[in-house]
């Protein structure tokens, strides 16, 4: 069945950069939204950001907007999620997950993976 495998997470001081990626299978990727969802210590999931089957359209929350960068490889089914200029609200779980307009639905989604820890600390 479905499989989302999160990857890239660390820790890292404000300011500072990391790649996520996440390797999918069990769907077709090539003909689906995907989307970054986080998870901060203690709080509720939050929406990061979408990206169309194709990639040519992409949207994110006004908190990452200008810093984040969502892309995909359809041919080596990964998303990844560039993350310039953290910040320590950025520190989160970061889960990938497929389909669209997921944003009011999170509580039920089905198929999260384990996540990646991202830390944002001096």
């Amino acid at each position: 069945q479905v499989q989302l495998l999160e990857s890239g997470g660390g820790l890292v001081q404000p300011g500072g950069s990391l790649r996520l990626s996440c390797a999918a299978s069990g769907f077709t990727f090539s003909g689906v939204t995907m989307n970054w969802v986080r998870q901060p210590p203690g709080k509720g999931l939050e929406w990061v950001s979408d990206i169309s089957a194709a990639g040519f359209r992409t949207n994110y929350a006004d908190s990452v907007k200008g810093r984040f960068t969502i892309s995909r490889d359809n041919a080596k089914n990964t998303l990844y999620l560039q993350m310039n200029s953290l910040k320590p609200e950025d520190t989160a779980v970061y889960y990938c997950a497929h389909g669209w307009n997921l944003r009011g639905r999170l509580s039920e989604y089905d198929s999260w993976g384990q996540g990646t820890q991202v830390t944002v600390s001096s």
